[in-house]
């Protein structure tokens, strides 16, 4: 009987993020490929300096949310495992906001595994981020039909791509 494994495999948290956790939670004699993905906050978006990102959560739905993606992509393709911590708090230029990491017999299902899982995430869970800079704060990917006469009866909220 093996010993049960009591590494996370998702989870969002304030403290700085490790890919070595990260790719020890998808490690395995049978994995022959392991793609790692570190999402870091950068110094511009869309042409406007970046000075910080804060990164909100509603942790328990996130979590949950993460997890619905990890058992789909290990459902989806056969033989990976897969692995993200996504960091919220206040995080500076360079800072590290995501790891996600897969495993995979082969190189190709852990690359298209490891893309799966950043790009849900990104589409899927529940964390919201305000970018810092010069001229102030905005929140990303939030449209508020408040603030926009043509987007009358049109609220939605994405977690955008950075």
């Amino acid at each position: 009987m093996s010993p049960v494994s009591t590494s996370v495999v998702v989870d969002v948290r304030e403290s700085v993020l490790s890919v070595d956790e990260v790719v020890k939670n998808v490690t395995r004699p049978g994995a022959g490929g392991i793609a790692v993905f570190s999402g870091v906050v950068r110094d511009e978006s869309e042409g406007r300096a970046v000075t910080r990102l804060d990164y909100s959560a509603y942790a328990g739905m996130a979590k949950r949310e993460m997890q619905k993606i990890v058992d789909e992509i290990e459902s989806e393709i056969a033989g990976v495992r897969v692995s993200a911590i996504h960091r919220v708090g206040q995080l500076g230029v360079g800072d590290s906001a995501i790891v996600c990491a897969a495993s995979a017999p082969h190189r190709d299902e852990a690359f298209r595994a490891c893309r799966e899982l950043i790009d849900r995430i990104k589409s899927r869970v529940p964390i919201w981020k305000r970018e810092w800079g010069p001229s102030g704060a905005a929140w990303v990917g939030w449209v508020d039909a408040r603030c926009s006469p043509s987007s009358v009866g049109h609220h939605r909220h994405t977690h955008a791509k950075s």
